[in-house]
């Protein structure tokens, strides 16, 4: 339609006619210095600026930041704050942007979308007038749930490469890059098969770089599923000052609404301890050694997630008691006890739609039901179905190609991350002996 230039005015005129308008929609955001207090923001030209930055593009010009002006006026040469990092930034160029033309301007108000050049920011960072005016909500960004490792075909080109991962990681939050401790290897992690894909196939034609890419791996958790009350002691002397710590408590799964007071945190940590039985300065270190713990479960060596830790009693030593001595007393409790919580693999659950002429309909829907996927729904509109489904992402590696040649070419899908679920025990057996034989020294 875009191309043939079809169909684009109706579409248009339907928008302004049918959709509601931004003005009906109330936008709050944070102080900054309070987080809880909100302030409501007006498309008023006149009010303080406030505006977000959406989205990075990074070309041969340099850094293109796309920008929604909520509220205020911004005018070209002026300096704005970035709410993140506190600094003062120029917008020295802003353009409006026309598919991929650029129309120079020197103001914009509220309700515009423009593009500043120049400007060194993140994804979903704040810009006002004033230091400390107030917080968007940020743009939410799921973790990784697949990773694969990647490398130059050529060592030539391991500089490209490096240039090429570092600009996608900007430009894109859901797109990670680290380096494997175990193997040393570089690795990229996204939100499914398609999106590496996607990448993968950029950094070939953008920057002229072939690269050798590894099997994709899901990005599995860690959780315990029964509740453990521990009682552990450390008391090391190794001459002079020793190390003593002593913690009594209880770990236990979250519940919904632990996860709901938890905020996100995929640990909950509540200090119960009375009359100073253990300092006050100790409590710290306590939770980041269950903290540390967690980065790096004891089943598999995954993300352990969604544990309260509810610390209730406890000891110390005048002398041999410090930060360290309670952050490991921490560390060995979680270790020694999660094998009693009876731990599990959680694998993520990918809501996914699939869409295919009606007569595909029971061969789609076997194969689903084949890669231990739960139907959700299914509609039937004009000969074409559409099926909504749960599947781990686990089973859908190559399934583009599967479900092209179970439809003749005609079958479509779209997938996002809906949930984690236990791995059936049988399959968990399989996956914690194979990643454990991954992490054996080589």
């Amino acid at each position: 339609s875009a191309f043939k230039n079809k169909g684009v005015q109706p579409l248009i005129d339907a928008v302004n006619r049918y959709l509601p308008t931004p003005l009906d929609h109330e936008v709050k955001a944070s102080k900054v210095d309070n987080p809880d207090e909100k302030i409501a923001l007006e498309s008023d030209p006149q009010k303080p600026f406030v505006g977000m930055a959406f989205k990075i593009v990074d070309d041969e010009y340099g850094q293109l930041t796309f920008m929604r002006i909520y509220q205020g006026t911004i005018g070209k040469g002026e300096q704005y704050i970035n709410q993140r990092t506190g600094k003062k930034e120029r917008f020295s160029r802003i353009v409006r942007m026309h598919s991929d033309k650029r129309e120079e301007i020197d103001t914009a108000s509220a309700g515009d979308i423009v593009a500043i050049m120049g400007i060194d920011c993140a994804s979903g960072d704040t810009y006002c007038k004033e230091a400390g005016y107030c917080n968007l909500e940020n743009i939410f960004v799921a973790d990784p749930v697949i990773k694969m490792s990647i490398n130059p075909s050529s060592r030539d080109n391991a500089d490209k490469l490096g240039k090429a991962l570092q600009r996608f990681r900007k430009e894109d939050p859901t797109f990670q890059v680290f380096t494997d401790e175990e193997t040393s290897e570089t690795v990229i992690a996204g939100m499914g098969e398609l999106h590496l894909e996607v990448y993968v196939e950029r950094i070939k034609r953008e920057y002229g770089v072939e690269v050798e890419v590894g099997a994709p791996k899901v990005s599995y958790r860690e959780s315990g599923t029964l509740p453990f009350a521990f009682d552990h002691k450390r008391k090391k002397q190794t001459g002079g000052s020793g190390q003593y710590g002593h913690i009594k408590g209880v770990i236990s799964p979250m519940t919904d609404e632990d996860r709901e007071e938890a905020n996100g945190d995929e640990l909950l940590f509540v200090d119960k301890v009375v009359q100073g039985r253990i300092p006050k300065n100790f409590i710290p270190a306590i939770e980041k050694g269950f903290r540390k713990m967690m980065e790096k479960g004891p089943l598999a060596g995954y993300p352990v997630v969604g544990m309260k830790v509810l610390l209730e009693d406890g000891t110390y030593h005048d002398v041999d008691s410090s930060d360290m001595a309670f952050m490991l007393t921490a560390q060995e409790c979680f270790r020694e006890n999660f094998s009693r919580m009876k731990p599990a693999l959680l694998e993520p659950i990918m809501q996914t739609e699939i869409e295919c002429p009606e007569e595909f309909q029971g061969a789609v829907v076997g194969q689903v039901s084949s890669k231990r996927g739960m139907i959700v729904s299914t509609d039937t509109q004009n000969k074409v179905t559409t099926i909504i489904a749960e599947v781990p992402l686990a089973e859908t590696f190559g399934y583009s190609t599967e479900l092209r040649s179970l439809t003749q070419g005609q079958g479509t899908f779209t997938m996002e991350l809906c949930k984690y679920s236990p791995v059936p025990a049988s399959i968990q057996t399989d996956i914690v002996a194979e990643r454990k034989a991954e992490m054996q020294p080589a």
